[in-house]
């Protein structure tokens, strides 16, 4: 699986060349906002039909937005999609406490209220350090 993101990440990029296409060259971080969304409203539709077949696709598009998005923010040197998958990975293992760490979490209940704790406690970290970024 990592080689298809990986070969997912490399479309992006290819898009974006010289050699790619020219309405993926014109898009900005702005102008992606109503593509984004209007995937993620598809996404939203096929679960609520629970068309599994059609959120397969929805989902599929959705990515790549995300994908193109980091590209472009890679090339206008904000981020890029490492640091994307990096701080998402860092977050979702601190949230869990009750399972990357000590904390007991036997149902659905405890577990939402450790992540809320979680949450709390890193922006109030962040908040005492302001250079430390907030993870949401």
């Amino acid at each position: 699986m990592p080689n298809k993101f990986s070969e997912l990440v490399k479309i992006a990029g290819h898009l974006r060349s010289d050699k790619g296409c020219p309405w993926d060259r014109e898009q900005t971080i702005l102008s992606m906002i109503e593509h984004f969304t209007e995937e993620a409203e598809e996404v939203k539709s096929a679960m609520e039909k629970g068309d599994h077949a059609n959120l397969q696709e929805e989902l599929g598009d959705l990515l790549f937005n995300i994908v193109l998005i980091a590209q472009i923010a890679k090339e206008e040197k904000l981020f890029n999609i490492s640091k994307v998958l990096s701080g998402i990975e860092k977050k979702i293992k601190t949230r869990h406490t009750w399972v990357f760490g000590k904390d007991k979490a036997k149902t659905a209940d405890e577990a939402l209220v450790l992540w809320t704790r979680n949450k709390q406690k890193e922006k109030a970290n962040a908040g005492a350090n302001p250079k430390a970024k907030i993870l949401t």
